[in-house]
C-alpha cells in the first residue's frame, strides 16, 4: 500500500463512530509500521489535577499502536490489543498529546508495537509515558474501507 492510502485506512479507522472519533483523535502520520496521533487538551479529558488522565494517556497509546501493526500487516488484516503496558513517566500537561508508535513485529498472528507519548506544550515536548503494546492479527472488519473520509 502507498503511503497516503496508509494514511486513509487509519484515518478511516480513527474517524470511525466510538471512543477514538469521539476522543477527537487526530492522524498526523501514518507509514508502514509507523503512526503518530495527536489528542488535543479538553476539561473533560484532565483528571483532578489537570493533567490528561491516564486512561487517557493510554487509549492513545493503544490506538496508535494498532495502527502502526495494522500498517505494516497484509491487506484485510487488522490488528487488535492483547495486552497493553503502560508506564508513565510524568504529569501530561501540555495542550496537546502525541503518541508516536512503531510496529517492532508484524507476524501473521502476532504484533509488537513500541508507544512514545508526549505532552506538547508552547513548543517543547515531555515524554509522559512509554507503552508496550501486544496485537493479534484478526480479518479487517466489513465495515472499513478506504473510501475517502468525509470530512
Amino acid at each position: 500500500m502507498t503511503e497516503s492510502s496508509l494514511f486513509k485506512l487509519v484515518e478511516t479507522v480513527t474517524s470511525a463512530p466510538g471512543y477514538t472519533s469521539s476522543m477527537g483523535t487526530r492522524v498526523l502520520a501514518a507509514e508502514a509500521g509507523y503512526v503518530e496521533l495527536a489528542l488535543d487538551r479538553r476539561p473533560d479529558l484532565l483528571q483532578i489535577n489537570g493533567f490528561f488522565h491516564g486512561g487517557i494517556i493510554a487509549g492513545l497509546a493503544d490506538h496508535a499502536a494498532g495502527g502502526a501493526v495494522t500498517t505494516a500487516l497484509p491487506k484485510n488484516r487488522f490488528a487488535v490489543t492483547v495486552c497493553l503496558q503502560v508506564n508513565f513517566l510524568a504529569p501530561a500537561n501540555g495542550e496537546t498529546l502525541i503518541a508516536r508508535a512503531k510496529a517492532v513485529l508484524a507476524g501473521s498472528t502476532i504484533g509488537v508495537a513500541q508507544v512514545d507519548v508526549i505532552s506538547l506544550a508552547g513548543g517543547v515536548e515531555t515524554a509522559c509515558a512509554i507503552a508496550t503494546v501486544t496485537l493479534r492479527a484478526v480479518e479487517m472488519p466489513a465495515r472499513i474501507s478506504l473510501q475517502p473520509v468525509s470530512t
